[in-house]
């Protein structure tokens, strides 16, 4: 990298930082408005509570809008260069417009990839951590609501229902009261089809097996058998059954392959989970998409007018980006388009489109 693309890259850099500072404010200042709202005035909290809340919730919320930080950092940096002329001197070198943003498309597109593999898993876990935290504040709120607890493990032969009455975890030890369970095998058809009904007054998970007291175990056809122990195989851990099916956004990225198979292994749909996995492998294209539309939109020189008009063409176009983004996500939830390109159409439309307003304004 030369001196010139150090210069762009640094400047590039600058703008961006200060976008996310001013973007994080921003979001910090929203969530503390919202939790001290919604929690706040249902629950006895105290101001430090709700700021840790806050700051469990506000990671989360920063990783959503980072595509923002690098387009209004990037417009920011770039009609910064073209105010200063500084876009003129280059061209009148000789410098192609593709040599000046590739440095900051990269360095969005590096970002990108940082975004993923190390500010996402500790989003997901600052997440987890708010959503167990304001379950503890709302509990007194919300002492009124049934505690049945329901739970639902499986492999590729056997399904099974578990209810309970209540649930407890002392020392990560997973134990349930009063339990049902439903046992189904599936048949040649992969049809789940009933098998037998365990009713025991406890069950206690182990590492590998659920360890049930006072059971009485009825089979359809037969008559009832009670024993005072029985071990039934478990595909449970104590993480998964405190928090069956947590949010996506609460779920490391390197975490979501293990949440995906145990999901579908359950019986149920990973939709929203592979449709967040397949988001965050497209992060990296989105960011640099970003970059390319921010500088795409800045590149008018100044003498001929136009240029802030040109500039707020472009954050909205961002903001269409993000719409378009959530909008294909609910496609690909309800099954109606494939997740692949549910996730990765937003960012490829986004690059075509910043690529075709550079050919259009540098080569004509």
């Amino acid at each position: 990298m030369n001196r010139l693309e150090r210069y762009i890259l640094t400047r590039t850099l600058s703008s961006v930082g200060a976008a996310l500072i001013v973007i994080s404010a921003m979001i910090l200042l929203v969530q503390f408005v919202d939790i001290s709202r919604t929690i706040g005035v249902r629950a006895d909290v105290s101001t430090g509570e709700v700021l840790g809340l806050t700051l469990l919730k506000s990671p989360s919320v920063i990783e959503l809008l980072l595509p923002f930080v690098f387009l209004f950092g990037g417009i920011g940096a770039f009609v910064g260069l073209n105010r200063r002329s500084e876009l003129v001197a280059m061209r009148a070198a000789g410098v192609s417009a593709w040599r000046f943003i590739s440095p900051a498309a990269w360095a969005a597109f590096i970002g990108g990839i940082l975004a993923v593999v190390a500010i996402d898993p500790i989003a997901s876990t600052l997440s987890s951590r708010f959503d167990a935290d304001r379950a503890k504040i709302m509990a007194n709120y919300l002492g009124d609501v049934p505690k049945d607890i329901w739970l639902r493990q499986g492999d590729d032969h056997t399904q099974m229902v578990i209810h309970a009455a209540s649930r407890d975890t002392v020392n990560d030890e997973v134990r349930l009261r009063h339990v049902s369970l439903y046992i189904y095998q599936k048949n040649k058809a992969g049809q789940p089809e009933f098998k037998r009904r365990l009713e025991a007054a406890e069950a206690v998970l182990r590492p590998g097996f659920w360890q049930l007291k006072d059971v009485g175990e009825a089979t359809a056809g037969e008559t009832s058998v009670r024993s005072d122990s029985l071990s039934i195989r478990a595909t449970l851990d104590t993480e998964a059954a405190v928090e069956r099916f947590p949010s996506p956004t609460a779920i490391a990225f390197w975490k979501l392959p293990a949440a995906i198979k145990q999901t579908e292994d359950s019986g149920f749909s990973a939709a929203g989970y592979r449709l967040r996995f397949q988001q965050l492998l497209a992060t990296p294209l989105m960011f640099a998409a970003m970059a390319v539309l921010a500088a795409a939109f800045s590149l008018r020189l100044v003498r001929l007018g136009g240029l802030a008009g040109l500039a707020g063409a472009g954050v909205g176009l961002g903001f269409a980006v993000y719409f378009f983004n959530a909008f294909t996500g609910a496609l690909g939830r309800a099954d109606i388009i494939p997740l692949f390109a549910a996730a990765w159409a937003p960012a490829v439309v986004a690059l075509l489109s910043g690529l075709t307003l550079l050919c259009y304004t540098e080569d004509g």
